[in-house]
């Protein structure tokens, strides 16, 4: 070996001292467990999560439950219309769910902390405050369903609301009304009965046509597959709308339906209903199926249809592609109930040569009176910040340029729009941030304006080539100027998440640095003070030797790229030599080499790494070259995926070069991985080039012509592209793959593209080939993987891999 183990008593220590239980062993034919001490960071307390009141003066610190057991993760889903759902509990499964598991809250301005009272073994999620502060609601779970519960902010006190189950098929299953007397929630209905029975003998063949109408679709998981799925579907996913009372009482709302959405107007008078209805479709998910969108009373009645949309399985291939006629329909928040949609005028076909793409309109209650534009849009609608009756801000986004648009607009007199920012929404430097927006009353989000009304506050990155500087700054409506307000210092990253109080400049942050874990803090602009409200221990205090810096390096073309370098702790270069190093990666796509080629340093970052995390094996000796940049640049209209190959090709040979001049990685002893895309990524280095000594691929997508009408940033279809998909996929080369590849995929994979049949495929392939290759299944995992024993299990294999094939590889022949 060439590096020197003088560092190695750091990890023998850790190694002696965090010995796993003999509980915790598997054998070599089941779960395997990775070597100390990362077992013991995986089964760590996970860190809290903090949410804001929406007046701001509390926060709630949210305790996490860890990993699931994969025990928790098999339990039985049904997999309908592109969404699973836990039959048990009608609402998310395991494998997508982090449950609460405590709950406390702080008061902003010093007063304290009360701790919930909830019940022993209590497992909930979806919390959401109330308008007005005084309660946080959530779900949770129970043995036949989801219960409605409320936590009192002031006491902590705990109850359960309403004698109902409800129904998160769709997703969050309540809202509180606006003057937070209770919640509009979809429910379970009363006396649904038993799901249909499965048929064991067929009645016929599942037969679907096509009738030469052109419906390309991009591939997705999970869709419904026969008339049995459809009844599943119609049985879990139909809710009854009701009211429930913070006292208890219910009261139902109309009939039961499809419901995918329901939005009560800031008035609280009217409620917002989506509604999914037949014929279903086998090709696309819910979210195509005929919709019908209205206005609804509090007795179920329809006051306005908004519009009743067919099957949307048909769209142009283009990411900027739509359905025609209503979409993005919502409520105006600054306003009592008026109702605010979207209407394509390019027949919701990009590639239409017209001005204008999308117009926005408004129509106020009683919904009577003819609808008034708005605001057209040359790009596609991406968003609007409302503020007060003269003042809003309308995005629109192009894909294909990657250029946005932000526009002050005056709801009251729409006219011609005042740009306030136009810039590609890829480029770091000149990000201005987001609007930060203040809480009214009712809970709805508006603008928060500067004191003498002319500007709005701005919260950003501040991202430069020296690093993160995250930034308060104000915008005037008039120039679109910013002026910057306050800025973080260099050696803390300090973002603003909202401005507590105007006249004195007091935010709430999160602060942290290379060695301070984040927390949350009242940072006094004018009076220069900073108060820590949260004391978050450090959830990986092995890590704490680790060290990492920003490589700045150039590809062949001049084109500036750059990475993090972790290295272990108790590393010496000058002692120790060379390491062994895993590079891992995910490319980008971009249409301007000079935004491509924008590069943060970002060491002063607080690293733990969580999860399937490639980072655990620093702990190993290895050093790692953390997201060196992979962008694959179309410039004059040329597709990026045109040259994919050869940009890629110089990315890597760019990134292995800066490593081993830094005199930290061992040119013989390098691996490459990535999940998903970086898989795909990994896969074709290992094919085209040999830079690498192994490879590591999860779960990703090997084969395009299995993907036709498009993946990752690629519009066009195999038949517009078939060169570029051919060359893309490096199935095609599977017989070029001359170095170890260890492949891993979740077994129940939900990504769309990256279907487990790409790995099985592709592994046949190497195998046929005479390829040194292993190929890892993980039993009902989805694209990211979530069981404790499926998390500890890929962390070994990766660790096992890089033994054999990285670290204990010979010097290379030249």
């Amino acid at each position: 070996m060439h590096m020197s183990l003088r560092f190695a008593p750091v990890l023998l220590a850790a190694l002696v001292l965090a010995a796993p239980a003999p509980s915790l062993a598997r054998q070599a034919d089941g779960y395997r467990m990775p070597p100390a001490p990362i077992p013991q960071i995986i089964d760590a307390e996970p860190t809290p999560v903090v949410t804001p009141s929406r007046d701001r003066k509390l926060i709630a610190l949210i305790g996490r439950e860890n990993l699931p057991s994969i025990a928790a993760v098999s339990e039985p889903i049904l997999r309908l219309a592109g969404a699973r759902v836990n039959p048990r509990t009608n609402g998310p499964i395991e494998a997508r769910t982090t449950y609460l598991r405590s709950l406390s809250f702080i008061t902003v301005n010093g007063g304290g902390e009360v701790k919930a009272a909830l019940p022993a073994g209590l497992r909930a999620l979806g919390a959401s405050w109330s308008p007005d502060g005084r309660w946080l609601a959530m779900m949770a779970e129970s043995a036949d369903g989801l219960d409605l519960w409320v936590v009192s902010s002031k006491t902590g006190e705990a109850r359960r609301v309403g004698d109902v189950k409800l129904n998160a098929a769709f997703g969050a299953a309540y809202g509180w009304l606006p003057d937070s007397s209770g919640f509009l929630a979809r429910v379970v209905p009363p006396g649904r009965g038993q799901p249909p029975a499965a048929e064991t003998t067929p009645t016929g063949p599942l037969v679907q046509e096509s009738k030469g109408r052109a419906a390309p679709v991009r591939t997705a998981q999970d869709l419904l597959a026969s008339p049995r799925d459809e009844a599943l579907f119609e049985h879990y996913f139909t809710s009854q709308l009701v009211r429930i009372g913070l006292d208890g009482a219910v009261t139902p709302v109309g009939k039961p339906g499809l419901y995918s959405g329901a939005q009560v107007s800031p008035d609280g008078r009217f409620i917002l209903t989506t509604r999914v209805k037949r014929p279903f479709s086998y090709i696309v998910s819910a979210g195509r199926f005929p919709t019908e969108i209205a206005v609804i009373d509090w007795s179920g009645a329809v006051v306005k249809a908004v519009v009743d949309r067919p099957l949307a399985d048909d769209l142009p291939p283009p990411f900027d592609a739509v359905v025609t006629g209503p979409r993005s329909v919502s409520w105006r928040d600054d306003a009592p109930a008026t109702l605010v949609w979207v209407e394509a005028q390019d027949g919701g076909d990009p590639r239409a040569k017209v001005a204008v793409h999308d117009r926005v309109l408004m129509q106020a209650a009683p919904f009577t009176a003819p609808p008034t534009t708005l605001v057209d849009l040359a790009e596609r609608f991406a968003g609007i910040d409302w503020g007060r009756r003269d003042l809003a801000v309308v995005h629109s986004q192009w894909f294909d340029t990657r250029h946005e648009t932000r526009m002050a607009v005056n709801p009251s007199r729409p006219g011609t729009p005042r740009i306030l920012v136009s810039r590609n929404y890829q480029g770091r430097y000149d990000d201005p941030g987001d609007v930060l927006m203040t809480s009214l009353p009712n809970g709805r989000q508006v603008i928060h304006f500067t004191p003498d009304g002319r500007g709005m506050y701005m919260s950003g990155p501040g991202e430069t080539p020296e690093g993160g500087f995250p930034f308060l700054a104000s915008m005037s409506f008039e120039t679109g100027k910013s002026t910057r307000l306050w800025t973080s210092g260099a050696s803390h990253y300090e973002q603003v998440l909202d401005l507590i109080d105007d006249a004195r400049l007091i935010l709430l942050t999160r602060r942290e640095s290379r060695a301070d874990n984040p927390n949350y803090f009242l940072r006094d602009v004018k009076g220069g003070k900073l108060a820590q409200l949260t004391r978050i221990p450090d959830p990986a205090p092995q890590f704490a030797g680790v060290t990492k810096q920003e490589v700045k390096y150039k590809r062949a073309d001049g084109v500036q790229l750059s990475g993090t370098l972790y290295l272990p702790a108790g590393y010496d270069k000058d002692r120790d030599g060379p390491l062994p190093m895993l590079m891992w990666a995910y490319p980008a796509e971009f249409t301007d080499a000079g935004v491509a080629g924008q590069t943060v340093d970002r060491s002063n970052r607080f690293t733990r790494p969580g999860g399937i995390s490639h980072l655990f094996l620093l702990t190993q000796g290895y050093a790692i070259f953390d997201n060196p940049s992979m962008p694959i640049v179309g410039v004059n209209g040329a597709e990026p995926n045109d040259t994919y190959i050869e940009q890629l090709t110089a990315d890597a040979e760019a990134a292995v070069k800066a490593v081993v001049d830094l005199g930290v990685a061992d040119r013989d002893r390098i691996a490459i991985g990535g999940h998903s895309y970086g898989a795909f990524m990994t896969a074709n280095l290992l094919a085209h080039t040999d830079l690498f000594r192994a490879g590591i691929a999860r779960s990703g997508a090997y084969n395009r012509t299995l993907t036709p009408f498009g993946f990752q940033s690629e519009q066009r279809t195999y038949w517009e592209a078939t060169d570029t998909y051919t060359k893309m996929s490096p199935f095609t080369y599977a017989t070029k793959i001359n170095e170890p590849i260890l492949l891993i995929h979740g077994g129940a994979d939900d990504n769309s593209g990256t279907f487990p049949v790409q790995t099985e495929r592709f592994f046949a392939a190497l195998k046929g080939a005479g390829a040194t290759a292993r190929y890892v299944v993980l039993p009902n995992e989805a694209h990211a993987y979530r069981a404790r024993e499926s998390t500890l299990h890929t962390l070994w294999e990766m660790s096992d891999w890089m033994d054999r094939y990285v670290k204990a590889a010979p010097a290379r022949t030249r």
